[in-house]
């Protein structure tokens, strides 16, 4: 007789069914609200067992718009332990499916069960039709550099400290989206940068170079935390054409701020504008 998994969220229940059938596992149909644990639970373990994700387009496209989860699930892309394939026609539940077992999601409240069968046949005929499916399907690409090569080419080309204050605001938030949602890629990035003075110049041409953000982008959000009196910039002459600009931190509390204390005072007063 299978065994129904029970936990408090999606990411234990895939834990539970790698365990259980120490194979690759189709996970098809997962929400915008499962894909995070997904990824989470993914990053936390050791990487033995391959997940090939069938998912919506659109909710691949929404997801992704998270630093911490396009990050992590490019980091488990160069790692094959996930692979990401786009599915059109899709069932009505979120299923993970696996060698001996199919397990299908059901959220109540603030658990998830996973109900499962392991009744061979049927199991097997489930086990084919999405392997057929995941043959014929169209490979979604995750435009978002791996959080490992943000950090390796960020301590090598603009220094390590600045690394270390990119990686303790991420640390604290939730969600790196931007625009309400906690701070984007490209904010961390020069607030990191403006902790030491970095050259605005540099730490775009470095987002560029690695895919993170374009200048523009970076331009136009050094433009917005200006505006909104958290950095500043000094000019900073050279031989030949316009001054460079240093990123610094204004003194109106976020110079002296702790990492913890900058994150959430930069939230806040840009939550304001």
């Amino acid at each position: 007789m299978s065994q129904n998994f029970f936990a408090d969220d999606v990411g234990a229940v895939l834990s539970e069914t790698v365990a259980e059938s120490g194979g690759p596992v189709y996970v098809v149909n997962p929400t915008l609200e499962t894909v995070p644990d997904i990824v989470s639970q993914l990053h936390e373990e050791d990487g033995s067992t391959a997940v090939n994700l069938l998912a919506a387009n659109e909710t691949l496209k929404e997801v992704m718009g998270d630093f911490i989860v396009a990050g992590h699930a490019s980091d488990l892309v160069v790692d094959d332990v996930l692979s990401v394939r786009l599915i059109e026609d899709r069932p009505e539940a979120s299923l993970f499916v696996a060698d001996g077992l199919v397990v299908s999601l059901v959220h109540v409240n603030e658990r998830v069960g996973g109900l499962t069968t392991s009744e061979a046949s049927f199991v097997d005929r489930v086990l084919d039709h999405y392997g057929d499916r995941w043959e014929g399907s169209e490979q979604f690409q995750i435009r978002t550099p791996s959080v490992r090569r943000v950090r390796e080419t960020l301590s090598e080309e603009i220094g390590p400290e600045v690394t270390g204050d990119f990686d303790a605001i991420l640390s604290e938030l939730d969600v790196a989206r931007g625009d309400g949602e906690g701070l984007d890629e490209v904010t961390i990035s020069i607030l990191a940068g403006a902790r030491h003075g970095v050259l605005l110049y540099d730490i775009s041409r470095w987002g560029e170079d690695i895919g993170l953000a374009s200048k523009a982008t970076f331009s136009r959000t050094k433009s917005r935390l200006e505006e909104s009196g958290i950095v500043r910039t000094e000019k900073v002459p050279i031989d030949v054409g316009r001054p460079r600009l240093r990123l610094r931190l204004t003194e109106d509390g976020f110079r002296s701020a702790s990492i913890p204390e900058l994150t959430e005072r930069v939230q806040q007063r840009l939550a304001e504008k």
